[in-house]
């Protein structure tokens, strides 16, 4: 499938959702129609594995026949179920029981079968709690089957769902049921929907042009030249993965370069996003052995597998991409001036957590890897405690780039915001500033980076290019005659100057203009005489 036809899938699930939602919020709205797609998605691969597993033993049905051929093999050979789910397990990480599969809801649907929602309702439990190895409890836990919001009663909502369901399934029944075609259309979906919502968009979702620049930046970095490819990344973490969009960024980024990815960890406190991300890694493809999403909250260091205080069994990440909440305010209690991510530097404060969001991450890479992470530009020059921390980081060597973006890239903010590129081992002592802040097309909501505004940001990135009035090598001397000010146009000045302006030819070129109109109205005047509409 082309990208333009995966634009349509898009566009024609996004029509649906924009049709259906009714009186509902485009945020509720939201969580049924991604759960519709992920059960599809699941459905689909399931079904395609076991046809593949059963081979010659795969029932083949008369074109009339609206039985499931994979419920009419579990009938016929009960016996032979549990190895066949185990096989199942082993290839495909889970299981769906027939009557659960999508081919079925939808047939439910179709023909307004008043047990569609009590099979929903099961549906999604069985998925939560039997499907996978490892527990998937409350991924459906947004989805309200008995919100008043469908219908006042079970027969209403049921009518509803069954509308919502029968939509859905025609409109992607012309579309590929391939993997990155689903997972593309998921993510226009969050991306649409995020629009709709908002300021509220700011939780979730990382416009994609810039989720692109982290994800080139962490991974360029890992490159082999001996070998002309990208090594392995053993472990990346997002800390506030929001729809887990970035993660999925860095690991196509690495695959498409023929490199290999481990696992990869991020973590939500949002539970609605939370549930969110954990459908997006499965619906791309991502076994659930790949990925660890945790429910939480960063700040608080409260996930056992980071809050390990022994240095000796510290994890540590190859790659790390965040777009924490910009400015957050957070109540640090006075032992967390003890706490080993923040001893070193001192606490942020309260008005603005974003170095404490930075100081944790940063806390966590590894001592080749890269961070990249997306702030506001207070942090480039705000003074008292943030000053304390930003001095400590350069004087140490951590801060290697600097790039400033344009404004208004986000639905949650029409700020211009900056990225900040950290590592533990710099191999160069200068600091690169990146100017990027005119570099951008208007659109009608938010203003967007084309490819080749991106391309030059990564160009520039990774040779660290000198460009007049874009960029700059900084050295810390120069940067500490500033008192650690990281102000993007004390280094990388786009500032356009105005051509001077010559008074006397103005007031000259005025002069013969008003000359030349005198003499004009002599001349109209005498035509007016002419035809004798004058006095």
């Amino acid at each position: 499938m082309t990208a333009i036809e995966q634009q349509q899938l898009g566009k024609a699930l996004w029509a649906i959702a924009d049709d259906l939602r009714g009186a509902m919020n485009a945020d509720d709205f939201r969580d049924y129609m991604l759960s519709f797609l992920f059960l599809r998605y699941l459905s689909d691969n399931y079904e395609a594995a076991a046809k593949k597993e059963l081979g010659a033993d795969y029932p083949v049905l008369e074109k009339d026949d609206k039985r499931l051929p994979l419920s009419v093999w579990y009938k016929a050979n009960k016996a032979d179920i549990e190895d066949f789910e185990k096989q199942m397990r082993r290839k495909v990480h889970y299981v769906i029981e027939p009557k659960y599969l999508w081919s079925n809801i939808a047939e439910l649907a179709r023909t307004q079968n008043d047990e569609l929602l009590h099979t929903l309702q099961k549906g999604f439990k069985y998925i939560e709690n039997q499907s996978f190895e490892s527990s998937f409890q409350g991924l459906f836990s947004e989805i309200n089957l008995d919100s008043d919001k469908l219908g006042r009663g079970y027969p209403e909502r049921n009518k509803r769902l069954c509308t919502i369901i029968q939509k859905i399934a025609e409109g992607i029944a012309k579309f590929s049921t391939n993997t990155d075609i689903l997972g593309d259309a998921y993510e226009y979906l969050i991306g649409q929907f995020a629009a709709g919502s908002g300021k509220k968009a700011g939780e979730f979702y990382t416009p994609q042009q810039i989720s692109t620049i982290l994800s080139e930046i962490v991974t360029l970095d890992s490159q082999d030249p001996s070998l002309g490819k990208k090594k392995k990344l053993d472990k990346v973490l997002d800390f506030a993965c929001g729809s887990g969009s970035l993660l999925l960024n860095v690991r196509k980024r690495i695959k498409d370069n023929n490199g290999n990815i481990g696992k990869i960890y991020g973590q939500e406190k949002n539970i609605t996003t939370y549930n969110l991300s954990r459908m997006n890694m499965l619906l791309h493809g991502v076994k659930d052995t790949e990925f660890d999403i945790h429910h939480g909250d960063s700040l608080l260091n409260d996930w056992d597998i980071l809050n390990e205080m022994n240095p000796a069994k510290k994890m540590e990440f190859d790659a790390i991409v965040a777009n924490p909440p910009f400015s957050y305010r957070w109540e640090p209690s006075e032992a967390m001036g003890e706490d080993f991510r923040f001893k070193s530097y001192g606490l942020a404060p309260k008005s603005a957590a974003d170095f404490a969001f930075l100081l944790h991450g940063f806390h966590f890479l590894s001592k080749e890897g890269t961070m990249a992470i997306i702030l506001p530009h207070g942090v480039l020059f705000r003074g008292g405690a943030e000053q304390r921390i930003r001095t400590k980081l350069l004087k140490d060597n951590h801060i290697d780039t600097v790039i400033g973006l344009p404004a208004n890239l986000f639905f949650s903010t029409g700020i211009p915001v900056c990225i900040l590129v950290l590592k533990k081992c710099k191999k160069f002592d200068d600091v690169l500033f990146i100017n990027a802040s005119e570099d951008f097309e208007k659109d009608k909501r938010q203003n967007k980076l084309n490819e080749a505004h991106i391309e030059k940001i990564i160009d520039t990135y990774q040779n660290r290019r000198e460009i007049e009035k874009y960029s700059h090598r900084a050295t810390l001397q120069e940067i500490a005659g500033n008192d650690y000010n990281l102000n993007i146009p004390r280094y990388a000045n786009n500032f356009k100057e105005e051509e001077e302006v010559d008074i006397q030819a103005v007031m000259k070129e005025i002069k013969t203009l008003e000359a030349k109109r005198s003499d004009l109205d002599k001349q109209i005047e005498g035509y007016l005489k002419e035809l004798g509409l004058t006095d």
